[in-house]
């Protein structure tokens, strides 16, 4: 009996791999102006979104670990865009604040959202049914591991 080898294009995985790295690249062009990477704005939008959080918070809600996390962190607070402080309750706890310059980026990457919307070629009510969808997947994966 012979198996055929699955074929990369029928894979979930790289169709998933492929158009990460593709609006990764759209993020990446919008965001260079401003001086930010990719990950350094999913930190902002974080902060943004909830204020000033702890790294462990910020780790659990982008998925990342420290050792990925704080290099992020030390260039967006030499940029001026926050602050890291150790909590007085515990020293072992780190919080980490916008500053206004950070803040201020909100408003400058305003438009992002809308250009990303544009270069996936879906309208809005689908690009948040993708999302939807893709966040929905994750969470079945990572509740399998």
């Amino acid at each position: 009996m012979t198996t055929t080898a699955p074929l990369l294009d029928e894979q979930i995985c790289f169709a998933l791999y492929s158009a990460s790295r593709a609006l990764t690249a759209r993020y990446r062009e919008l965001l260079e102006p401003l001086g930010v990477t990719y990950p350094q704005y999913l930190v902002l939008l974080v902060l943004w979104e909830e204020g000033p959080s702890t790294v462990s918070h910020l780790g659990e809600r982008l998925h990342l670990d420290s050792g990925t996390l704080s290099p992020l962190l030390r260039r967006l607070e030499s940029a001026g865009h926050l602050t890291r402080a150790r909590t007085a309750d515990d020293e072992r706890v780190v919080e980490v604040s916008l500053t206004p310059s950070g803040d201020a980026l909100r408003e400058a990457t305003a438009s992002i959202p809308a250009g990303v919307c544009e270069a996936t070629g879906l309208d809005p009510a689908a690009l948040v049914a993708l999302q939807q969808q893709i966040a929905t997947v994750a969470a079945h994966v990572r509740a399998t591991l």
